[in-house]
C-alpha cells in the first residue's frame, strides 16, 4: 500500500475529479490479461481532465488494486474521447498559501505518477487526444506511448505559465530523447506562445513509439501492446548522447532562448534548464526531488500567479467579452464588403473569406491597385495550399470568394458588412464612408479598422451614424488574436452585436473600447515609447533607453516595435495622442527628423550584430542630462500606470483585467508580467502613482 495523497491542507472542494476507471480486458494473439485504466473526469472534451488532490487518489487508488495482482501482463492508460490528459488542476493555485502545501503537492505527483514506470508488468500510454504537462508526464512515466493522429494538443507548456515540468518531466524527457530534444520541447516551444507538437514531431522526437488513425486507435494499439508483450515488435530507440558535452551544449542553447525571450525576468525556463542538466547524472529520486522544490519554489512567486491570472484572461474573459450586447441583435453576415486593396486591407478580405466563408468584395481606386490586392489574396492562399493546410478544392473556392471592383456602387449594393483599411487620415475615412452610405442598404453595417482615430467623429456626418463601429485589428491579422471593438457616441447595439458575432466568427478575441484616441493597445505602447524618445532626447544613448524597459516584457524593445511598423505609423499615433493630451504624450523633433529622413528606424543590422545607424545618431538633436537604465524604466513604468489608471477612470475598458488582455492579446505582453498591471502593483508602482493596486492581493499575486 502507497502513501495516501488525500489529507493535504489544501482545499479541493472546487475539483472537478479525474477518475481512473478502472477494467480489465484480454489482449489479443494470447498476450495475456491487462489493466485498462481510462482517466476520465466526466465532463465531454470542452472540460478537459485534470489532475488535482483528488484525481491523484483516485489513480493512486487503481494503481494499489493493480500491484496486488499477479496475473497481469501489462498495464494500460488511456483518456476520455478527444483528451487523455492535460495536467495538473491548476485553479487550486490560489488556494496554495505556503511552500509547504506546495511541496506537499509536487511529492503527490511524483508518489503517484512514478508507479507507472516501477510496476512489475510493462506499462503503455495510449494516448488518444491532447496531452499537456502533467499528463504528458504520465506518458513519460510508462514504458510505451502510442499517439493518435488525431491528437490535437502535445506539449510541456510549464515554462510558459511560470512553472516547470514538475512530475517528472524534465528528468525523463531528456533521458527518453536526448538533452537537446528535451530543451525544445520543455524551453523552446513553452517560450514560442506555448508551442504545441503535432503527432508527427512527438514520433519523430522520440516521446511517442508508434501512431495510429484516430477512428480505430484503441483497437490498433491493444494490438500494438500484445505484439510488444509476444516479441512481435521489437520497440527500437536511438542511443541518447549522454556526453557532458552534448548535454551542457543543449543547456547552453536552452538559455540563450531563455534569455532572448526573457531576458533573465522569468524565473521558471532557467529552473528548468537546471533540471535538465541535472538528469545526465541525477538518481530517479535525485531528480524528483529536485523538481519538488522547484516546483515548491515558483508555486510561491508572484510571477506564476500573474502568468495563471493571464492564463485564464485569455482562455476565460476573451471568450465572454465584457460589455457585449445580447448575440440575438446581431444581423447575419453573407457579404462583405472591404474598402481599400493595400496591404491590411488584402490581409482582411482574405481572413474574411477563410472564416466566415461568404463573398468578400474589395474596391479601390483604380484597377491596378484592386488587381494587386487580389494577387496577393490568391497568392497567399496558394502557399496555404503548397504547406498542405487547405485541399486544392478549398482554395479554389476560397478565391472565388474574393473579388474586387472600383466601383462601390457596383460592389457593395448586397453587402451586409462593409470595413475600410485606407489610409489613416480622418477626412479621407469621412468621404470613403459617405460614398458607402449612399450604395448600401439601411441594414448594411460600417466598421473601421481605425488605429487611433475617433470612430464617433467618422460617423458624425452620416445619415445612419449608429451602424458605424470601431473594428481595430492587428498586424499581422492571421495571427494576433485581438479585436478591439468600439464603440463610438452613436453606435446602437445592433451594430455592436454584429461585430462582435463578426469577430467570433473571425476566432479574434474581442474587447469592447471605448471611442478614446488610439483606444488602448496602441495608447498605452505610444506612452511607453514617449518615455523612451524622451530620454533619449534627454541624452540617454539609444541601446540604452531601448533595454532599459525589458522588465515590462514587452515582445520586443520600442525601437524595434517602430522599425516593424514603421516609424511614419508610429508618428501618426503618438501626434493623435499629442493632440489629445498634450500634457502626456509630446512628439519629438529627433522622432520628427527620423520620419522624414525615411530612414526605416535606428538600428543597422550587419555581420557584428545591432548598431545604432550613425546617420540616425547625427540627425537626432540630444541634450547632456543621461538617464541611467534605471531611471528610464522607472518613468517608464510610472507613466503607463497613470495612463493606466486614467483610462480606468474614463472608462476606456470595463476593468483592469482588459487592459492586460489587450497587451497580451494585442502584441504578446508577457505572460510572467500577466499583461502589465500585475507587474506594476508587485513593484510597488501602482500604489506609488495612483494611491492604491490594479488589482486586489491575490488575484495575480501571492496572497
Amino acid at each position: 500500500m502507497t502513501e495516501s495523497v488525500t489529507g493535504t491542507t489544501a482545499d479541493i472542494a472546487d475539483e472537478v475529479v479525474t477518475k481512473a476507471l478502472l477494467r480489465y480486458v484480454d489482449l489479443p494473439f494470447g498476450a495475456g490479461k491487462a489493466a485498462l485504466i481510462t482517466l476520465d473526469n466526466s465532463h465531454d472534451h470542452t472540460r478537459p481532465s485534470t489532475f488535482g488532490i483528488g484525481g491523484l487518489d483516485s489513480l493512486s487508488s487503481v494503481l494499489d488494486e493493480i500491484a496486488g495482482r499477479t496475473d497481469l501482463a501489462a498495464v494500460l492508460v488511456t483518456g476520455k474521447p478527444f483528451i487523455f490528459a492535460v495536467g495538473a488542476d491548476l485553479s487550486g493555485v490560489p488556494r496554495i498559501h505556503s511552500r509547504e502545501q506546495a511541496l506537499q503537492i509536487g511529492h503527490l505527483g511524483h508518489a503517484t505518477f512514478r508507479r507507472l514506470g516501477e510496476l512489475p508488468v510493462p506499462t503503455f500510454a495510449l494516448v488518444n487526444g491532447a496531452a499537456m504537462g502533467g499528463g504528458l508526464e504520465v506518458a513519460l512515466h510508462c514504458t510505451y506511448r502510442t499517439l493518435s493522429r488525431s491528437a490535437a494538443a502535445l506539449s510541456l507548456p510549464e515554462c510558459f505559465l511560470g512553472l516547470v515540468p514538475g512530475w517528472g518531466g524534465t528528468y525523463l524527457l531528456p533521458n527518453l530523447i536526448g538533452a537537446d530534444k528535451a530543451v525544445t520541447v520543455v524551453v523552446e516551444n513553452a517560450l514560442n506562445q506555448n508551442r504545441q507538437l503535432k503527432p508527427a514531431q512527438a514520433l519523430e522526437l522520440g516521446i511517442a513509439d508508434a501512431l495510429f488513425d484516430g477512428a480505430d486507435f484503441l483497437e490498433e494499439s491493444i494490438a500494438w501492446a500484445a505484439k510488444v508483450l509476444t516479441g512481435e515488435v521489437a520497440v527500437q530507440r536511438p542511443e541518447v548522447d549522454r556526453s557532458e558535452a552534448a548535454w551542457d551544449a543543449a543547456v547552453a542553447r536552452g538559455k540563450a532562448i531563455a534569455d532572448a525571450r526573457t531576458h533573465g525576468f522569468a524565473p521558471a525556463p532557467y529552473r528548468a534548464l537546471d533540471l535538465v542538466a541535472m538528469a545526465r547524472t541525477a538518481t530517479r529520486d535525485e531528480a524528483f526531488a529536485a523538481e519538488d522544490e522547484a516546483l515548491a519554489d515558483l508555486v510561491m512567486r508572484d510571477e506564476l500567479r500573474a502568468g495563471l491570472y493571464a492564463f485564464d484572461l485569455v482562455q476565460k474573459r476573451a471568450k465572454r467579452p465584457i460589455g457585449a450586447p445580447d448575440k440575438k441583435l446581431a444581423r447575419p453576415v453573407t457579404k462583405v464588403g472591404v474598402v481599400g486593396a493595400g496591404l491590411m486591407a488584402s490581409q482582411l478580405a482574405l481572413l474574411f473569406a477563410q472564416r466566415l466563408e461568404v463573398p468578400v468584395v474589395m474596391t479601390d481606386l483604380d484597377q491596378a491597385r484592386v488587381d494587386k490586392g487580389l494577387d496577393y489574396v490568391r497568392g497567399e492562399i496558394d502557399k496555404l495550399r503548397q504547406k498542405g493546410r487547405i485541399s486544392p478544392d478549398r482554395a479554389n473556392r476560397l478565391k472565388a470568394l474574393v473579388t474586387g471592383a472600383t466601383s462601390k456602387r457596383a460592389a457593395f449594393g448586397d453587402v451586409d458588412f462593409v470595413i475600410e483599411a485606407v489610409f489613416e487620415e480622418m477626412k479621407i475615412k469621412q468621404q470613403v464612408f459617405a460614398e458607402v452610405e449612399e450604395v448600401v442598404s439601411d441594414t448594411c453595417i460600417l466598421a473601421t479598422n481605425t488605429s487611433s482615430l475617433s470612430v464617433t467623429e467618422m460617423a458624425a456626418q452620416l445619415e445612419h451614424p449608429e451602424r458605424v463601429v470601431g473594428f481595430h485589428f492587428f498586424n499581422p491579422v492571421a495571427v494576433l488574436p485581438l479585436l478591439e471593438i468600439v464603440r463610438g457616441d452613436a453606435t446602437d447595439d445592433v451594430a455592436l452585436a454584429t461585430a462582435f458575432a463578426v469577430g467570433k466568427a473571425l476566432k479574434k478575441s474581442c474587447v469592447l473600447v471605448k471611442d478614446a484616441p488610439a483606444f488602448v493597445f496602441n495608447r498605452l505602447v505610444t506612452r511607453t515609447l514617449g518615455e523612451v524618445l524622451a530620454a533619449v532626447d534627454e541624452g540617454t544613448p539609444f541601446e540604452v533607453a531601448d533595454a532599459a524597459v525589458a522588465p515590462l516584457g514587452m515582445p520586443m524593445p520600442p525601437f524595434a516595435l517602430v522599425q516593424l511598423v514603421g516609424p511614419a505609423v508610429a508618428l501618426h499615433t503618438a501626434e493623435t495622442l499629442h493632440a489629445a493630451f498634450p500634457d502626456r504624450f509630446a512628439t519629438t523633433e529627433g522622432f520628427q527628423a527620423l520620419v522624414a529622413s525615411g530612414k526605416p528606424g535606428v538600428y543597422l543590422w550587419d555581420e557584428n550584430g545591432q548598431r545604432v545607424d550613425p546617420e540616425v545618431e547625427a540627425l537626432w538633436p540630444r541634450g547632456d542630462n543621461p538617464q541611467t537604465p534605471e531611471q528610464v524604466l522607472d518613468r517608464a513604468r510610472s507613466a503607463l500606470a497613470q495612463e493606466i489608471r486614467i483610462m480606468l477612470d474614463e472608462g476606456v475598458v470595463a476593468a483592469a483585467e482588459d487592459i492586460d488582455l489587450c497587451l497580451i492579446l494585442g502584441g504578446g505582453w508577457a505572460f510572467w508580467n500577466g499583461g502589465i498591471t500585475p507587474y506594476l502593483d508587485r513593484t510597488g508602482v501602482s500604489e506609488r502613482v495612483t494611491g492604491r493596486r490594479f488589482l486586489a492581493p491575490g488575484v495575480a499575486s501571492v496572497p
